[in-house]
């Protein structure tokens, strides 16, 4: 994790910005935007970059222990998990060997008007 600069007056998951390599890139809290509880941020906590929507964006997770490329075929639609929080950002469920992963919809991440506000911040 490297320092991240606060944003005054942000949304709640915004965390702040970061310079990466002369870039500025927005960083949000995941556990945030997905309506979970806060948890301690400890020496396994990372700040993973990704693309969202042409916007690059960083997301703060609580660790990473690998990264997969998952073939489409082997996603399954999500499970029916009614007014569960979160539950309008998954895209489905990913089958690897004897494993389930929960595959995030990036692209649902922010509304039009969320994605504007980090376009300026």
């Amino acid at each position: 994790m490297v320092e991240v600069t606060r944003v005054p007056k942000a949304q709640a998951f915004m965390e702040g910005v970061i310079n990466l390599r002369g870039r500025i890139i927005p960083v949000l809290d995941l556990r945030r935007r997905l309506g979970m509880a806060d948890a301690e941020r400890t020496e396994q906590s990372r700040i993973v970059v990704v693309s969202v929507r042409n916007l690059i964006v960083g997301l703060i997770v609580d660790s990473v222990s690998e990264v997969l490329r998952i073939p489409c075929s082997t996603i399954e639609a999500p499970p029916a998990l009614g007014s569960t929080v979160g539950a309008e950002f998954i895209r489905g469920v990913g089958r690897i060997a004897d494993r389930l992963l929960i595959v995030l919809d990036l692209n649902r991440l922010f509304s039009p008007g969320e994605q504007a506000a980090l376009q300026t911040a």
